[in-house]
């Protein structure tokens, strides 16, 4: 398996809870904007037993995301996708919230499913957050999973006429990213190879920290009170539905989004909406 290569974008929790679940044994390039958080995770993950090469990626830019397939392909057969990389609608203005997670998450499909191997498997960790937005039609569905890539920005649906701030713009994000994937999945299984979504819940991380001790901390504790878990997920958790969907054992999966949030967009659709959205769910 040493020729086969698993690539990483975005070296966070969750993304590297999934590479110590499908990287053992192959090549694992992680891409990161973060010099600190490659060097951090390149750290963990080689002292751990894994063979692991690191690349600065902007996923913003396709220039960038192609020198990683270019580098991915100098390892060995590209045989997984991980894609955890994004940036959080608190830090990030509505351009920069559409220009990474909605279009940079695009190009990787793209791009990766020109090179994925036969028996290939690729994951896209979105969001509960693509579930919050009301149905869209048909025309506008088939516009974010088919649109040429370089045209997506410029689509009406996501126009600042009703993508108002960034919260709104992460949510359509996580929508496309979940509905791209299923238009990319044809051109995947073209080459043999499969990709699906996963659209977690919080997680805990130590993004979701800060938004745990911050001003909407109270809202979110009000909200895992009314879940079954009563506690946010772990990486560990999502990373465990993840090495499922990448195993052989799910080959007839691809596609697909998975919604792992604890309940909680069934409680906002189904249950006590007020409460639910007073709580902070609606992110």
């Amino acid at each position: 398996m040493q020729n086969e290569v698993v690539v990483l974008f975005g070296a966070g929790a969750i993304g590297e809870a999934i590479i110590r679940r499908v990287g053992a044994g192959r090549q694992v390039l992680l891409a990161d904007y973060s010099d600190a958080s490659l060097e951090k995770s390149a750290a963990r993950l080689t002292e751990a037993g894994f063979t692991v090469t690191t690349i600065k990626t902007d996923i913003s830019q396709r220039s960038s995301i192609q020198a990683v397939v270019v580098q991915a392909k100098k390892l060995g057969k590209i045989m997984g996708l991980v894609v955890a990389a994004g940036v959080s609608p608190s830090q990030e203005s509505r351009e920069r919230v559409l220009q990474v997670d909605l279009y940079g998450t695009s190009v990787i499909l793209e791009e990766f499913g020109q090179v994925m191997a036969a028996g290939g498997a690729g994951i896209v960790i979105s969001s509960q957050s693509g579930h919050r937005l009301p149905a869209l039609t048909t025309a506008e569905n088939q516009a974010l999973a088919m649109t040429p890539t370089e045209d997506l920005l410029a689509l009406p649906v996501l126009q600042a006429d009703r993508v108002q701030d960034s919260l709104a713009a992460y949510q359509y994000a996580k929508r496309e990213n979940v509905l791209r994937v299923a238009g990319e999945s044809v051109k995947w299984q073209a080459r043999g190879a499969r990709i699906n979504a996963i659209s977690p819940g919080i997680v805990m991380s130590p993004l979701a920290l800060d938004e745990l001790n911050g001003p909407r901390g109270a809202g979110y504790h009000k909200m895992f009170e009314s879940m079954v878990t009563k506690r946010p997920a772990t990486p560990d958790e999502i990373a465990g539905l993840a090495e499922f969907l990448m195993d052989r054992r799910s080959a007839f999966i691809t596609g697909s989004d998975f919604l792992m949030d604890g309940g909680i967009t069934a409680q906002y659709w189904y249950g006590d909406v007020a409460e639910v959205r007073d709580s902070g769910a609606a992110k």
